[in-house]
């Protein structure tokens, strides 16, 4: 709950900020006004951490940039049409913004730049109320034109202007709604709510690098499964990420007690708890998080209904993981994430086989071979998708994923199980075999790489005679 008491001292003390006093004190010198606007002051009466500053002013480019050139290390304008002068100031990356008062034509994101002349006139064009105030300084006045502190009060997210103009005038904005209720806690206003519903076919005419963009910044939440909760209730998910929406029909015959897209927002929640645990203080895992959101979505596709009425989902693992592969390069993700994404699907089910009867040596080191990199993140993923309320049975499941880590554990303090490779390498095959560079060699390189993971260690020799045994047997 805001206490507006508190709220106003941590203001205070954001103007008090070297960087902030600093660039102040040089502006009014300069006869210019400046204010520290948007995250920042909300963050302040939040009580919330801050990491970038930015300010406004109704200072022009040029002049921004002629205040800090001298108080600053480094300044950049790559921004400058648009108003924004970046600079380095006390070791702080600071942007700092003309006044605007921007106009869009509703075909693009693309705005029309215009420079304001007043900063109720800039916070009023701004994303949400709660974005919307700005802390002038160095009188310390707070300017909050559109009801910002009522909305933090409230713990809602509204708009400054009619939703549909505002969401018309940027369509990123719906994105931007379920990303900031995910990340305060907010609740949409009704209003605002009712307008990325009846608009959400615009978010056509975002890339899909901003829609990445922002997909990812929610999935950095501490609850990205609010967020997520808006995108689907409006249907905004289904101009974007359509798979998982249609969860929604499909009941997992592994969990009665929800279908597949309760169950799937509840495996993200419990991977972000052991990866808070697992990983106390590490950078929120983005890659992991979609493939607990998505690992499911083959389900649909492959829904079939058996005799006596059982619905069943044979290589919903295989299929969602190609089904994943595709939309995130649909969305421009990096190929690392997608590749990772796609590896957590296609292997999520592979540990339950494990549960139903102790591996052999050889499936734990084929288990680890295939996970590669990403094992620690199966190992999350795996256990986050137990979601049965069945007591007993949520704690067999847990102890046996324990003993698969030991085994793990066991068998790479033995075997270096993170560097697994065959005994011979390429020219030895040849050497042994007799034979040239070619398809035959990598045949045979196989073969001594499924024997590795079959039998573990076996010795240079043994693994010659071995070879030789399988080369013979194939003429």
């Amino acid at each position: 709950m805001l206490n507006m008491a508190d709220g106003l001292l941590r203001l205070g003390a954001l103007a008090e900020d070297p960087v902030v006093r600093t660039l102040a004190t040089a502006f009014a010198d300069a006869g210019f006004d400046l204010a520290v606007v948007g995250g920042p002051v909300r963050d302040a009466l939040l009580g919330r951490e801050t990491h970038d500053l930015d300010f406004t002013t109704n200072a022009s480019p040029d002049e921004i940039l002629k205040i800090v050139k001298p108080i600053a290390t480094a300044h950049w304008d790559i921004g400058r049409a648009f108003g924004t002068i970046g600079a380095r100031v006390q070791g702080e990356q600071v942007e700092i913004t003309t006044y605007r008062a921007d106009s869009y034509d509703g075909v693009t994101r693309k705005p029309t730049v215009e420079f304001g002349d007043s900063i109720e006139g800039d916070l009023v064009r701004r994303d949400f109320t709660v974005n919307a105030m700005a802390l002038q300084v160095p009188s310390v006045k707070l300017v909050d034109p559109t009801g910002g502190v009522e909305d933090l009060l409230g713990g809602v997210l509204r708009t400054p202007a009619d939703p549909h103009v505002s969401f018309g005038d940027d369509p990123l904005r719906m994105l931007r709604a379920a990303r900031f209720s995910a990340q305060l806690g907010f609740r949409v206003d009704d209003d605002t709510f009712d307008a990325i519903a009846q608009l959400r076919k615009t978010i056509e005419i975002v890339s899909p690098e901003r829609i990445q963009s922002e997909l990812v910044r929610l999935m950095q939440t501490d609850d990205p499964v609010r967020g997520i909760r808006v995108l689907v209730e409006t249907d905004l998910i289904d101009e974007f990420l359509p798979e998982v929406s249609a969860l929604r029909l499909e009941v997992d015959e592994h969990h009665h007690h929800k279908d597949v897209y309760e169950h799937s927002l509840t495996v993200l929640a419990q991977a972000i708890e052991l990866e808070h645990s697992r990983h106390p203080g590490a950078a929120p895992d983005v890659p992991l998080r979609i493939a607990a959101l998505l690992h499911d979505i083959g389900k649909p596709r492959t829904r079939k209904l058996e005799d006596g009425g059982v619905v069943t989902f044979h290589h919903h693992d295989i299929v969602g993981s190609r089904m994943a592969r595709k939309r995130l390069q649909a969305l421009r993700f990096d190929t690392e994430t997608t590749d990772a994404v796609a590896t957590l699907i296609e292997l999520h089910l592979r540990f339950f086989g494990y549960a139903e009867g102790a591996w052999t040596d050889a499936a734990v080191r084929r288990y680890v071979r295939d996970a590669g990199e990403r094992l620690e993140r199966l190992h999350i993923l795996t256990r986050a998708d137990v979601t049965t309320r069945n007591r007993r049975k949520a704690g067999r499941l847990a102890s046996a994923y324990d003993d698969i880590e030991s085994r793990i554990a066991a068998l790479r303090e033995q075997e270096e199980l993170d560097s697994i490779r065959p005994e011979l390498d390429g020219n030895r095959i040849q050497k042994v075999l007799g034979i040239k560079p070619g398809r035959e060699v990598g045949e045979a390189y196989r073969f001594l790489l499924d024997l590795r993971l079959d039998e573990g260690v076996l010795g240079p020799e043994v693994a010659e005679q071995r070879l030789r045994e399988w080369w013979a047997a194939r003429s």
